[in-house]
């Protein structure tokens, strides 16, 4: 029988994490390296991701983690991206698509179509891309995690999020698409649905009054995410202990959805 720990153990993994240089893929990245993955620590700011990478070797006492710059929205930046991990620490067993944007608030009517095109491309084509730039080499290997970081915005309708909120939901469809496309070859695909994360990404709502206050007051768990609540849920799906869970969306929202003052 597998030990407890041993279910968790991610040791000999390679896993690529996008929007790893602070938030919940810094979280992510953090506690993967901790499982004993080799982590690939991926954003647009180089500088970012090399402090968060050295900060995971210092903690980990090895070279558990390596910086790479990448714009998820340019195509050869992915690419790059898979052909720098491969030549750090070997194929990518586990991805980790959590960078994404959201350059507008407010409703569709006033939204270009500049804003809609790099919500979608950021947001579900980097997704698509990224996810099949990897996937030979997992199903090579018949072995293979992809996460993709969804939201409970994909479960809602919105006059504010609206777009962010499509994105999302086209999310969770290519996870299932993925899933069915992979799976005979050993290859999970899964989403994570949080709910309201205290991090810079998610700073016009966590520092909403109207927010707050419905967050403290009516949310069961009476409080807002932390990235860390978001890791634990990330490792799981990438360990043993998810090996027979693929095309599916785990929402950690702390209550948000199940209760009448949910988002």
């Amino acid at each position: 029988m597998t030990s407890a720990a041993s279910l968790f153990d991610l040791s000999g993994k390679t896993a690529i994490v996008t929007g790893a240089s602070r938030g919940i893929g810094e979280a992510i990245a953090r506690r993967m390296a901790q499982a004993g993955a080799n982590v690939i620590v991926s954003s647009r700011k180089i500088d970012a991701c090399e402090k968060v990478a050295g900060a995971i070797n210092e903690a980990e006492g090895r070279e558990a983690a390596h910086a790479v710059m990448c714009n998820i929205s340019h195509k050869e930046d992915l690419r790059r991206l898979v052909d720098e991990t491969k030549q750090k620490f070997g194929p990518a067993n586990i991805l980790v698509s959590n960078a994404a944007v959201n350059p507008y608030f407010g409703p569709s009517s006033a939204m270009s179509d500049e804003q809609f095109d790099k919500i979608l491309t950021c947001n579900v084509k980097a997704s698509h891309w990224l996810s099949h730039m990897v996937l030979s080499d997992m199903r090579e290997k018949k072995d293979g995690a992809i996460i993709i970081i969804s939201s409970i915005g994909g479960f809602v309708g919105s006059d504010m999020l609206g777009a962010y909120n499509i994105s999302k939901a086209a999310d969770l469809q290519l996870a299932r698409n993925l899933a069915v496309e992979c799976g005979p070859d050993n290859v999970r695909v899964n989403c994570i649905c949080p709910g309201v994360v205290k991090t810079y990404f998610a700073e016009a709502l966590w520092k909403d009054p109207k927010v707050e206050k419905m967050m403290t007051q009516k949310l069961p768990l009476r409080r807002f995410g932390a990235p860390d609540d978001i890791a634990g849920a990330a490792v799981f799906m990438a360990s043993p202990a998810g090996r027979w869970m693929t095309g599916q969306a785990m929402i950690v929202d702390g209550g948000a959805m199940v209760s009448l003052g949910g988002l």
